[in-house]
């Protein structure tokens, strides 16, 4: 498995996950929608917060962070920050 975390700070992150939260329905339907999905968790952080998306491998990482950004940029009117964005091999992941 492969996980990318998205991590907004400064210019508007904070109303960006306003924004995430109020359209949760729209942004979970995008988020399983990409091939491989296996979980996303959103974190509010003191300055933003950060997204953490698993997926079966490194091509549906990819298309997360595609899609995430597409979305931002087309549904979201305020100005943000781009986020840092870190990735890798899962080498742990317990559930439920």
């Amino acid at each position: 498995m492969y996980v990318v975390v998205r991590q907004y700070s400064g210019e508007g992150a904070s109303e960006l996950f306003d924004e995430l939260v109020n359209r949760r329905a729209e942004v979970e339907e995008l988020i399983r929608g990409v091939s491989g999905f296996v979980s996303y968790t959103l974190a509010r952080t003191g300055d933003g917060g950060v997204s953490v998306t698993v997926c079966q491998d490194k091509t549906g990482t990819d298309a997360s962070i595609q899609v995430a950004a597409s979305w931002i940029k087309e549904n979201i009117s305020m100005k943000v920050a781009p986020p840092t964005v870190s990735e890798g091999e899962t080498i742990l992941h317990f559930g439920a």
